[in-house]
């Protein structure tokens, strides 16, 4: 044993005067020779990298998930209901799709009444909270569920369609937590953001992401320009908060993509910017109004741009949009615009699209001054808009003004976009049906959305206005019912709207 350490000890120092003779034979002849290391590396080592001190987000989740609610919603389905020619009514299924739709009506309504969950935030601490529209579309009954474990009924303040928002009441005879909104257009691609809400119905439940993009257009509606963020959203996260860093509102939990029903990563939220003017006009008015021009638009493509001689943006890139019509006695028409004009900008920032245009202008107020930059001719001009009141849904609902029973109807006007798509010809007059409520007198009268009224009580109308005054001046007669004279897919059909 002995002989063998010496022998190991001897091999090592002659390893150790092989290196080392080696090197200072090399420094003797002026040659560089590197040192050996004490633990040469395997590889090449990449920088260290300072660890990660951020202390996670315990602390801006304890700040405001006391402010995020759960919201479970009841719809009743009235058996027997009276949906419309072809549908209770006596007469037969046209073919087998209303065939179909029947039989699964009917299922629905044997299994009773229908419940949802969904998420919210509450916006001031005297009770409001903010949601999604679809959340409570059509809902009977609205329970909000506390961080605390508290229910309260909830009060449905008023709703946006075209945003997918909606503002609810409670009364907790005390004041609530509550969160403020952020300014989402500083929010930068790569921030942190933070997912709160209701999935599956797990009750309060926090994910973490960054936001992905902005902008996107998800053909819901016409001002759909949602942020795209990568925190987990699955069903019953809709209408729950999206936070950025600070703890600030940037968003609202709107819609995911996928596949499968479950979270691939991909969801998108309602940009904080466009929600807080949709929810203090909620909260003021209980609907939203926006300003209008009265121009229908298409894409300006590249071929378009170099026939009519139009100049690039800074960036290179065709902007603008293309004015394909100018509707009669609208805020443009009198502005001077025409059909063949190209709008390039508004109140001195470049258009991108169409979409960009109708968001800009609808957060404009009736009545307010702006500056449209346009093309024409192959030069530029400007014209002062004097911005109009968007054409709203009018309510056919007797009871604020006279105290006469509800309808449940709601009617808009019919625009160039309406008639093109419900194939009217220009000279027809009318009121499309916007809103039928549910279990209203209108919806056990068969009446659907869609529908365009073009008589009522066996006179014609031209508008909404017309339409409201004449079913106004049925109930102030104390009738039961009168005749609606309505067009449904290109087929004209009486239906008698109840009245009592």
């Amino acid at each position: 044993m002995r002989f063998k350490r010496t022998l190991i000890a001897a091999l090592l120092a002659s390893t150790m005067l092989s290196a080392t003779g080696g090197y200072f034979a090399a420094r003797a002849a002026g040659k560089d020779f590197p040192m050996p290391a004490a633990n040469p590396p395997a590889a090449v080592q990449a920088p260290l990298v300072q660890p990660n001190v951020h202390p996670g987000f315990a602390d801006l989740v304890e700040k405001v998930k006391p402010a995020v609610v759960n919201i479970a919603t009841t719809e009743k389905i009235e058996a027997g209901r009276n949906r419309g020619p072809g549908s209770g009514s006596g007469q037969p299924p046209q073919n087998l799709e209303e065939f179909f739709r029947q039989f699964m009506e009917q299922q629905q309504q044997q299994r009773g009444p229908r419940h949802a969950l969904g998420s919210g935030f509450i916006i001031d601490p005297a009770g409001y909270i903010v949601t999604n529209n679809h959340v409570v579309d059509g809902a009977a009954k609205i329970m909000v569920k506390l961080e605390d474990g508290n229910e309260y009924a909830a009060t449905l303040k008023g709703r946006d369609e075209k945003t997918d928002l909606a503002l609810l009441k409670i009364d907790a005879k005390r004041p609530l937590p509550y969160v403020a909104f952020g300014d989402s257009d500083a929010a930068r691609i790569g921030d942190w953001v933070l997912a709160v809400g209701n999935p599956f119905g797990l009750g309060g439940t926090v994910t973490a992401g960054i936001l992905s993009a902005r902008g996107r257009d998800l053909n819901n509606g016409p001002y759909d320009s949602f942020l795209q963020i990568d925190a987990p959203i699955n069903p019953g996260n809709s209408g729950g908060p999206i936070f950025d860093a600070t703890g600030r509102v940037i968003g609202i939990s709107t819609a995911i993509y996928s596949p499968n029903g479950g979270s691939i990563g991909i969801g998108f939220g309602v940009p904080a910017n466009m929600a807080a003017s949709i929810v203090e006009q909620l909260k003021s008015n209980g609907q939203v109004q926006r300003g209008w021009l009265g121009v229908s638009l298409q894409p300006m493509t590249e071929t378009m741009a170099k026939a009519l001689n139009l100049p690039k943006s800074p960036d290179g890139k065709v902007a603008g949009v293309l004015v394909n019509g100018v509707q009669d006695d609208s805020p443009a028409l009198k502005a001077g615009l025409r059909q063949g004009d190209v709008l390039t900008a508004l109140n001195g920032t470049g258009l991108r699209d169409g979409r960009d245009l109708a968001t800009r202008v609808a957060a404009l107020k009736a009545g307010e001054n702006a500056a449209l930059t346009y093309w024409r001719d192959g030069k530029e001009h400007v014209a002062r808009v004097e911005v109009g009141k968007q054409p709203t849904e009018r309510t056919a609902d007797a009871a604020a003004d006279t105290g006469e029973a509800k309808v449940g109807l709601s009617l808009a006007p019919l625009n160039p976009q309406l008639r093109e798509r419900l194939g009217l010809q220009g000279g027809k007059g009318g009121a499309v049906v916007a809103e039928v409520e549910p279990a209203s007198k209108a919806d056990e009268s068969g009446v659907r959305p869609g529908d365009v009224i073009v008589g009522v009580a066996g006179q014609p109308v031209r508008d909404p206005d017309q339409a409201v005054s004449a079913i106004r001046e049925a109930q102030h007669q104390k009738r039961e019912a009168i005749p609606l004279l309505v067009m449904r897919d290109g087929t004209t059909y009486y239906l008698a709207l109840q009245l009592t």
